[in-house]
């Protein structure tokens, strides 16, 4: 069994990225192949949704958290308070990270010594990228580059792979 690193955007998606993405996790996990992520909106989000289809006791998923649940759960809330995202969205995402952890504990992968604060948290979501990238065979990137975002941390992710040796395949997406 080989492991996929999926990795992309968090911020904007679309109908024709959440169709690819979904495509490629089906295949993969088709296959018998597993998928690690990270855990966040967007991307990461949809293809553990669409895995958890496949595998529903998540025994081929991994998913690494910058922090530990509880942290991770209040910052999604603290950033719908906020408006950066809508409480559907933090509430939707601690919704199917709690449901993975009660399916298969081993699948939510905690960072249970991160000090996690909006001053190191860039840097904390960047050594989750390291996480995934050190626990993949593959990565598939879904880089979008829209009004909001350059897609900084997929291509940090793609870098890592890159240095490490490890295949990438990216599919990009403008939406500007």
């Amino acid at each position: 069994m080989k492991w996929f690193g999926i990795s992309g955007s968090w911020r904007k998606t679309n109908q024709k990225i959440d169709d690819k993405v979904r495509n490629v996790v089906r295949e993969i996990m088709m296959r018998g192949d597993g998928i690690v992520s990270g855990g966040a909106l967007g991307v990461d989000s949809i293809a553990l949704d669409e895995a958890l289809k496949i595998d529903p006791r998540a025994e081929r998923i991994k998913i690494f958290l910058p922090t530990t649940l509880e942290i991770y759960t209040a910052h999604y809330r603290k950033h719908a308070t906020l408006g950066t995202i809508t409480n559907e969205q933090a509430e939707s995402l601690i919704s199917q990270l709690t449901e993975l952890k009660k399916i298969n504990p081993k699948a939510l992968i905690e960072d249970l010594d991160a000090n996690f604060t909006e001053e190191m948290k860039k840097q904390i979501y960047y050594q989750r990228n390291t996480d995934i990238v050190n626990a993949s065979d593959k990565l598939v990137a879904f880089r979008v580059r829209s009004e909001q975002s350059e897609g900084l941390g997929t291509a940090d992710a793609i870098e890592k792979a890159k240095a490490k040796g490890i295949p990438v395949q990216l599919f990009q997406y403008d939406l500007t």
